[in-house]
């Protein structure tokens, strides 16, 4: 019975309204005791600092006001002490919050990727390759600025100058009462151009993305580039984005550059008002001369927490900017609901059927597929034949679950796609893509993509089935030869017999072929057609051509129109049919095919 249910296109998830920035803080619970450490590590190290230089304030104040060696041993075995905790505390706060901030990342990172995947290939048909590496490289990354330098940071500069204040109090309360204010004043500078910085930090990370983009463009085109001419217009649109980023990081240096001075300014007001304050005191015998050196110093390191966290602090804005981009990735919804809970299956090789299949790829855009219908017989080979744009590798998406039907159902041994898990349906069918992807690795591990835990004999019989043992011993490895990224140092015929290989050794009981063999020359693609019809005998197979002559052996064809299926039948019959079938045969006379 055909089912009608109409598949919901997803939508974004509005569960996560929160600033881009707290929604990077739950993280941080992940590792707590790594977290405490790195936040005790910087409190520490800063709390050294200051109370070495204070501890040395108070040396000279104590030999200023007539005190001998005796009276400042002490003094001295607490300042060695400080100084050794002081480096030790730097190297402890290094240490600590990089592991911290790296552990973070590597989950930030496998999430970006889990994104992705998730909403692969649909959910990313408008994104740019280079757009994508941005999030997943330099957004990322970005993020360190955060979970490295500021989180931790934070806190310390709370802490720290209260500290600070409170033992500035014991001297003289009037002495914390002038420098508070500074104090405030430096450590909100960074907040009072907030959405500034967010809009700044926005733009120059949109910016930064699009010249990665153009530059991923660059590289991967490069030979047509070269072969059209068209280097000096890549050249000049280059530029065009680079100056444009360039404007936008200027403007971020004026914004930064005036929060500083804002800062700067404070605090020079706030050390000269304590320093003048201090001087009153001492005149009028409120305060002793040993006592006022120390509270200049403390005065004047109390703000070091503030301006260490103000540089990331300064960086909000393409932190904030960077977070967005990057939960934009993790938050995207999964093309498909992967909510199937079937598991079990018939037994032996599976049927594959369409039913009454209607499908649009965006809403608006006109039916990729209307109402089609057609059935695999378990171990049979249906081949789809059909102009550019007819619906034939839609099929093949629909079937691998990579989008679901609008209308209708694909049925895999007689069970509607979406009841099962995707993982187990996707373990079920073996592709073969048009557009092959192969990775920088060995020929090997490239096979080896099919089925991870495959024997070396499986591999080889997988190469020699594939046809791919006709070349290897050309390479200078063998099959250990590395064969550059997307198999660059191999012809597009080797490269698509490496793909069939990896299909085959996965031994899946489907098999999709879109235009397996549509980069072999005549004599190869007629040898591996040959090897092909060994390796489809007891398993399901989809096969897709526009290359009419690479379909005489299956069972049935089936050529679609528009969309729409134009007619059915084999081979024989079709070219007796005279109708669409026939006319795709007469159109390729003189080619690959003769009727």
């Amino acid at each position: 019975m055909t089912t009608t249910t109409s598949a919901v296109r997803p939508t974004a998830d509005v569960r996560e309204s929160r600033h881009p920035i707290l929604r990077l803080v739950p993280l941080v619970a992940t590792h707590p005791v790594v977290f405490v450490l790195t936040v005790a590590s910087i409190v520490f190290h800063q709390v050294c600092s200051i109370g070495a230089v204070v501890t040395g304030a108070v040396i000279v104040g104590q030999v200023a006001s007539g005190a001998g060696f005796a009276g400042i041993q002490g003094w001295l075995i607490v300042l060695a002490l400080l100084v050794i905790g002081r480096s030790a505390g730097h190297w402890a706060e290094m240490w600590i919050a990089y592991d911290l901030a790296f552990r973070l990342l590597i989950t930030i990172r496998l999430r970006v990727y889990d994104g992705v995947e998730r909403t692969a290939p649909g959910g990313l048909q408008d994104r740019r390759t280079g757009d994508l590496a941005s999030g997943a490289l330099s957004d990322v990354e970005t993020l360190e600025w955060f979970y490295a330098h500021t989180i931790g940071n934070l806190l310390a500069a709370v802490l720290v100058p209260v500290a600070a204040l409170v033992v500035l109090g014991t001297v003289d309360p009037r002495l914390a009462f002038v420098l508070a204010p500074a104090l405030l004043v430096v450590g909100t500078a960074p907040f009072t151009l907030r959405r500034l910085a967010d809009r700044q930090g926005a733009r120059l990370k949109e910016r930064l993305a699009t010249v990665h983009a153009e530059v991923v463009d660059g590289v991967q085109g490069l030979r047509e580039l070269v072969a059209f001419g068209r280097g000096p217009a890549y050249v000049r649109s280059l530029r065009r984005h680079s100056r444009a980023l360039y404007a936008e990081q200027l403007r971020f240096g004026h914004r930064s550059g005036l929060e500083a001075g804002i800062a700067e300014v404070a605090m020079a007001l706030g050390i000269v008002a304590v320093l003048a304050l201090g001087a009153q005191l001492l005149s009028a015998g409120r305060i002793p001369f040993a006592d006022y050196p120390p509270a200049i110093v403390l005065a004047g390191y109390a703000f070091i927490p503030l301006l260490e966290v103000s540089v990331p602090l300064r960086m909000l804005g393409q932190i904030r900017a960077s977070a967005a981009r990057v939960h934009a990735i993790t938050d995207a919804p999964a093309n498909v609901a992967d909510t199937g809970r079937v598991e079990v299956l018939p037994a032996g090789s599976l049927d594959v059927r369409f039913d009454a299949v209607t499908f649009r790829y965006r809403v608006g855009d006109p039916d990729a597929l209307r109402g089609v219908s057609f059935t695999i017989p378990a171990g049979a080979t249906v081949a789809l034949v059909g102009q550019s744009g007819s619906g034939k590798s839609t099929c093949a998406n629909l079937l691998m679950r990579f989008w679901d039907p609008d209308h209708g159902a694909v049925l895999v041994g007689g069970i509607d796609s979406r009841t099962l898990p995707v993982d187990r349906l996707r373990d079920l069918v073996a592709l073969v893509p048009q557009d092959v992807y192969l990775f920088n690795d060995s020929v090997r591990a490239n096979i080896r993509l099919g089925r991870t835990e495959a024997s070396d004999a499986e591999v080889d019989a997988a190469v020699a089935r594939a046809l791919v043992a006709e070349f290897v011993p050309e390479l200078p490895d063998g099959l250990d030869t590395v064969i550059g990224e997307r198999g660059a140092t191999l012809s597009g015929g080797q490269r698509q017999r490496i793909a069939i290989a990896r299909a085959l050794l996965k031994n899946a009981p489907i098999l999709v072929m879109d235009e397996a063999v549509s980069n072999l020359d005549t004599e190869n693609e007629q040898a591996l057609n040959t090897a092909m019809a060994e390796a489809r005998r007891g398993r399901t197979t989809l096969l897709i051509a526009h290359r009419l002559s690479t379909i005489r052996s299956a069972d049935l064809i089936v050529t679609l129109s528009d969309g729409q299926i134009a007619e059915t039948g084999s081979y024989q019959q079709l070219l007796a049919a005279d109708g669409a079938f026939a006319r795709l045969v007469a159109a390729q006379r003189g080619g690959s095919l003769e009727r």
